[in-house]
Parts: C-alpha cells; structure tokens; sequence
C-alpha cells in the first residue's frame, strides 16, 4: 500500500498530513518531504481550511492512527467531544470506562498521531487548565478560540 505526504499551510504554521489512498495516517506540525499528494489528503486539506476559516465543526474522513488498544479506545472518544467544548483528562479516562486512568489517558493524547482531527486539545486539565499539548500550549489556546471555548 503506497504512504503519502503533503505538507500543508495554516495559521500554526506548516503541517504534515500523511496517509494512504484509503486514510488519514497522521497530521503533525511540521513541514513533509515534497511529493504529489494522495486526492484523500488534497480532501483533508480542505476540510482542515474549512475548519480554520470557521466553517467546518466536524471532519468526514477516514482515519487510521497507528497505536495500541488502549490509545485507539482514547483516541476515538475523542472524536466524540463536540466542537467549542471540553472535557478533563478525568472526565476522558471515565468516559472509556477507566476512571482512575487519568495519566494514561494523558499518555494517549500525547502519542494522537493525528492533530487537529482527534481533538486532543479539547482535553484540559481538571479545573480548566490549558496542559500538556504537542505543538505547544499557544496553538492549543488558538484551537480552543477559533471554536469559541472561554479560556
């Protein structure tokens, strides 16, 4: 199966979205090696400048992130946080079933392969706070405003 990437301009800067001719494998910040881009990930990027220009609330893609059970459990629950809402890390770890799992629910958001549309910055901490994101806490601040989140 042939891989793709493409990098893409946003107002975070560069971004490499990668994939296959059948998914989304990752999205990171970052600049990819230059090569033709797959028609999914031309997809990807317009719906990821729908989503920056305030249009788009959700993304229709396919997705495969690459990761363990306990990752996928968590990364798909976070695709079911709303738009312009948040949840806790606790709130996450007892949404999957694993209320003392908090750290670990951590864990798998740091490790989310795929930025932006596994919403991993709609997880805060417990009494609000901005924590812990890859691409560091002011894009997670920039996400959290463009979806009218009171920080």
């Amino acid at each position: 199966m042939r891989t793709y990437t493409h990098s893409i301009d946003t107002p975070l800067g560069k971004m490499c979205l990668r994939g296959t001719d059948s998914a989304v494998t990752g999205l990171g910040f970052g600049e990819a090696p230059r090569e033709e881009p797959s028609p999914l990930l031309l997809e990807a990027e317009r719906q990821l400048g729908e989503y920056f220009s305030g249009v788009r609330r959700e993304f229709d893609l396919p997705l495969e992130p690459a990761g363990t059970e306990f990752q996928q459990t968590v990364w798909h629950e976070l695709r079911r946080i709303p738009y312009g809402e948040t949840v806790s890390y606790g709130q996450l770890a007892a949404r999957i079933g694993k209320s003392r799992a908090c750290r670990a629910v951590g864990g798998a958001n740091n490790r989310n392969p795929i930025a932006i549309i596994l919403p991993c910055h709609r997880v805060v901490g417990s009494g609000g706070d901005l924590t812990g994101y890859a691409g560091g806490l002011d894009k997670k601040r920039y996400l959290l405003k463009l979806e009218g989140v009171e920080l």
